[in-house]
């Protein structure tokens, strides 16, 4: 199984991400963890992510997050596919990073 993590300021609006992020992972037939947490918690969850995603309204962030977890793979959620809603792509987005 592979975790995956979805960080935003407060976790509302990523948490609708996350259930579309696992319809489509099973819909693939992967095993993916997929969950997410206000930003204040990426201490608690970011070391147990195989894949770290942050949400648009929290992109100030990425250069700090990608220094903190240097082995672990960070996305920037596109703002567009974060707006529609898209977790088919954006699984498939966590899935390329994962096979690097």
């Amino acid at each position: 199984m592979k975790i995956i993590r979805l960080f935003c300021a407060n976790g509302f609006t990523t948490e609708m991400m996350t259930k579309k992020m696992q319809q489509a992972a099973e819909k693939l037939g992967l095993d993916y963890d997929i969950k997410a947490f206000p930003y204040a918690k990426i201490r608690d969850e970011g070391p147990k992510a195989d894949v770290i995603l942050l949400g648009p309204q929290i992109r100030y962030n990425l250069k700090h997050v990608e220094k903190d977890y240097p082995t672990t793979p960070v996305i920037l959620m596109d703002m567009r596919l974060y707006a529609a809603m898209d977790g088919e792509a954006m699984v498939k987005q966590a899935q390329v990073a994962l096979e690097k």
